[in-house]
């Protein structure tokens, strides 16, 4: 059913979005050399091939493009080369309280390692001081094995017996930030908490995307025109879900599918639940499964899944050309 085009102009929605998630990696011998270094309390960087020792080292030569292997210990003192004060400290920074960012170039190193100066007050650093590496009483292979930078000359080396390198390292992300939706990005979330899927098109005879876009991509033009869709439609491919991961709400296994709403020329991706993972098959008719209407936020979440409607399954030819 066609909304035609929208003729109040709303402003776009907004939300803060937060994303947590650790990212594991496996280091390689360039990051794994650097990492098991601190873990041992020792910096090392890598000579590039034009003789600069670069520290932390990266994997790759800037002018060969070869892998850097001549690893080289540096200093544990440096001098500051710049440096900003950061008076208001984020959760997850080396201090709660002021403290200084800097970029340090290491005795016997050529470039420069951003980390934390401790010191009470702007008053107390400047470029060209010597500041010296202080530990943390625990390593486990990370830059956060240096607790911090400090004023002075050489301290007392970290004490540690070499073990087994490190070859993998798990760095937690946690981002905030506030996403704007864009205009049809708004009105078809504004649909959902109504109940409604809504998608948008260009005109008569254009196509009907859901989500809508702000403009199709084959000719360019926006996609004004409202468009409601019924929240049937068909199962054009899918995926059963076999293995389990961290955070799943849903035991395995399980099948996630494009589903391509009548009336729609582009499928969206939900899961299919109700019905046996391998019983899920192209061309398979389903609905929607709202959940409860208290429930309803501008979210794609109100359709909790799709089940299998018990119709006829869809002919190839009618949904080829969506796949």
């Amino acid at each position: 059913m066609s909304l035609g085009k929208s003729t109040v102009a709303e402003a776009p929605l907004s939300a803060p979005l937060n994303l947590t998630f650790d990212y594991t990696r496996s280091t390689g011998p360039t990051v794994g050399a650097f990492v098991t270094g601190l873990r041992d309390g020792r910096i090392v960087g890598v000579r590039a091939s034009d003789g600069r020792v670069l520290v932390p080292p990266p994997e790759y030569d800037a002018i060969t493009h070869e892998p850097l292997t001549d690893f080289v210990e540096v200093g544990q003192t440096g001098t500051v080369v710049s440096w900003t004060w950061n008076p208001e400290p984020l959760p997850g920074q080396p201090f709660a309280r002021p403290f200084a960012w800097a970029l340090i170039r290491l005795d016997g190193a050529d470039s420069s390692l951003l980390h934390a100066v401790d010191v009470s007050s702007s008053d107390d650093i400047r470029t060209g001081m010597r500041v010296r590496v202080r530990w943390a009483a625990e390593r486990t292979g990370g830059i956060h094995d240096i607790a911090a930078f400090e004023p002075g000359e050489a301290g007392t080396p970290a004490a540690a017996e070499p073990g087994e390198p490190v070859t993998m390292i798990t760095t937690p992300v946690d981002l905030h930030y506030t996403h704007s939706a864009s205009p049809e990005e708004s009105w078809y979330l504004r649909g959902l908490k109504e109940g409604k899927i809504v998608g948008g098109r260009t005109g008569p005879g254009g196509k009907v995307y859901v989500p809508p876009r702000g403009a199709s991509p084959t000719d360019g033009l926006p996609t004004k025109e409202h468009v409601e869709l019924p929240d049937k439609g068909i199962v054009t491919t899918f995926c059963i879900v076999n293995v389990p991961f961290l955070g799943q709400q849903i035991r395995p296994p399980y099948v996630a599918a494009y589903v391509l709403l009548d009336g729609a020329d582009i499928p969206f991706l939900h899961l299919i639940l109700e019905c046996d993972a391998s019983e899920v098959r192209m061309g398979m008719r389903v609905e929607a499964k709202w959940r409860p209407r208290e429930e309803w936020d501008y979210t794609l979440r109100n359709i909790e899944y799709f089940r299998p409607t018990g119709e006829p399954d869809a002919d190839f030819d009618t949904f080829k050309h969506h796949l």
